[in-house]
């Protein structure tokens, strides 16, 4: 697909940003973990993480955001190659936060948030 066709498909923008995260869930071998970790880059819909576990596609993790303590469900969607810093993986929110992450410049097409939103 050519990088034109791609851009159209994102549905937010992405920001490189290290945002320092705990990912808690199930790695591979079942086995529970919580894990302090930060992001790569970062957009309304999920992020991209580097995690010391072996995890799978599709599985679920609760990410909280220490300096807020909200926390985001979201699932695998990316396992990338491991590197001297972890895992790269992909996750998606089960519901769009363009919050969680703490953003004060949150780019123009990141939903806004329904507090955000004041009728007239």
């Amino acid at each position: 697909m050519p990088n034109a066709d791609f851009d159209k498909v994102r549905r937010s923008t992405r920001v490189f940003m290290r945002v320092r995260v705990v990912a808690a869930g199930k790695n591979s071998d079942g086995r529970r973990f919580r894990e302090a970790c930060e992001s790569i880059l970062i957009n309304a819909h999920g992020g991209l993480l580097c995690l010391d576990q072996t995890l799978r596609m599709d599985a679920m993790l609760v990410l909280t955001n220490p300096f807020t303590q909200e926390e985001q469900e979201c699932r695998v969607v990316f396992l990338g190659d491991a590197t001297n810093k972890g895992q790269r993986v992909g996750v998606e929110f089960l519901t769009p936060s363009p919050h969680f992450w703490g953003v004060d410049f949150v780019p123009a097409d990141w939903p806004a948030s329904p507090a955000a939103v004041r009728p007239n």
